[in-house]
C-alpha cells in the first residue's frame, strides 16, 4: 500500500504583493477611462464654443460644402446681432452683399441667411437695398420673406412700393411679412394696403395689419385688435407651436402685440377687454402688460375730461 505523503499547500500570495494589481484593476483603469472621456468632451466643447471670425464664416459660405455653407451663413447673421462685429470688420458689409449676389440660383438656405445678415447691418454698403429689392422676385418663398424683413430692418422708405406689391402674393407668409414691413417703414403712403389686409383670409395677416396701422397712429384696426385680446378666439386661430425656451407661448405673443397696439393708440374703447385681461388672464406677462395698458387708457380718459 503506497505511503501517503503529506503535501504542502501552495504558498498564498500576500495582500501587499497583490495591491498593485488591484490598484490597476479598480482604480487606474477607470481613472484612465474617465480621463479620455473628459478629453473628448473638452475637445467637442472647444469646437462648439470657439467663435469663428466673420472672414472664416464668409470663406465657408463661398467655398464650403453644401452642409457647411448654410450653417456658416446662419452663424454670420447671428454674430451681426453684436454691432461691434461690424465695427471691427469695416469691409464686412460689402463682402456679405457680394456673397448674397453670388448666391443667386444656389442653395436657398444660404441666400435666406445672407439676406438676414444684410438686414442686421447698421451701415449697409451702397447697393445693398438695390440687391435686396431685386431679390423680391426670388422663386423661393422663404427667401422672399427674409428679403422683405431685411428691407424693413434697413428702413429705406424708397422700397415701400415694391413691398406693397408683395401683398399680392398667394403665400400668406409673404403677405404677413409685407404687412409687417409696411408697419415698420415710415413712408407707407395712404395705408390702403394695410387697410385691405384687415380683411385678409389669414388671421395673422389681419393681426399684423392692425398692429402696423397702430404704429402709424391709425385706428382702423381697432376691431381686429379687440379680437387679439380674446384668448379663446386667438387660441382657435393660432396653429404655430412654441419652443420650450420661448419666453411667451404663441397665443400670449398675439395678445401682447394687441395690448401694445391698444396702448400706442390710447384706444379707450378697448378698456373693458384690457381690464378683464389685467384681472383674470392665465399668463402673468399678459396680465402685467394689461395693467400698464389700462393705466395708460385711464390717463388718456382723465386728460380728455380736464
Amino acid at each position: 500500500m503506497p505511503k501517503l505523503v503529506e503535501r504542502e499547500s501552495a504558498p498564498r500570495p500576500s495582500l501587499l504583493s497583490s495591491a498593485p494589481a488591484l490598484a490597476v484593476q479598480f482604480f487606474l483603469i477607470p481613472l484612465a477611462v474617465v480621463g479620455v472621456i473628459v478629453l473628448v468632451y473638452g475637445g467637442f466643447r472647444m469646437l462648439l464654443t470657439t467663435e469663428r471670425t466673420p472672414a472664416e464664416l464668409l470663406s465657408d459660405v463661398r467655398t464650403g460644402g453644401r452642409e457647411r455653407r448654410w450653417p456658416a451663413a446662419y452663424e454670420l447673421s447671428r454674430v451681426l446681432d453684436d454691432p461691434e462685429t461690424e465695427r471691427r470688420n469695416p469691409r464686412l458689409g460689402e463682402s456679405i452683399v457680394q456673397a448674397f449676389v453670388d448666391s443667386e440660383g444656389d442653395d436657398p438656405r444660404v441666400r435666406r441667411y445672407l439676406a438676414l445678415a444684410i438686414g442686421r447691418l447698421t451701415l449697409p454698403p451702397p447697393g445693398a437695398v438695390a440687391e435686396l429689392t431685386a431679390a423680391l422676385e426670388d422663386p423661393d418663398t422663404e427667401t422672399r420673406i427674409s428679403v422683405i424683413w431685411a428691407l424693413a430692418s434697413l428702413g429705406d422708405e424708397s422700397t415701400v412700393d415694391e413691398i406693397e406689391s408683395m401683398y399680392r402674393s398667394d403665400d400668406a407668409g409673404v403677405r404677413k411679412m409685407a404687412v409687417y414691413a409696411l408697419g415698420a417703414l415710415a413712408g407707407s403712403g395712404d395705408h390702403a394696403t394695410l387697410r385691405n389686409a384687415l380683411d385678409d383670409p389669414a388671421a395673422d395677416v389681419q393681426w399684423n395689419a392692425a398692429v402696423a396701422l397702430a404704429r402709424h397712429g391709425r385706428d382702423e384696426g381697432v376691431t381686429v385688435i379687440r379680437r387679439m385680446l380674446d384668448r379663446e378666439y386667438v387660441t382657435r386661430m393660432v396653429t404655430r407651436r412654441g419652443n420650450a425656451d420661448d419666453s411667451l407661448d404663441p397665443v400670449s405673443e398675439v395678445m401682447v402685440s394687441g395690448l401694445q397696439a391698444a396702448a400706442s393708440l390710447r384706444a379707450g374703447e378697448l378698456r373693458q377687454p384690457v381690464q378683464a385681461l389685467s384681472e383674470t388672464d392665465e399668463n402673468l406677462r399678459v396680465r402685467e402688460l394689461a395693467i400698464k395698458t389700462l393705466d395708460l387708457l385711464n390717463q388718456s380718459t382723465r386728460n380728455l375730461i380736464r
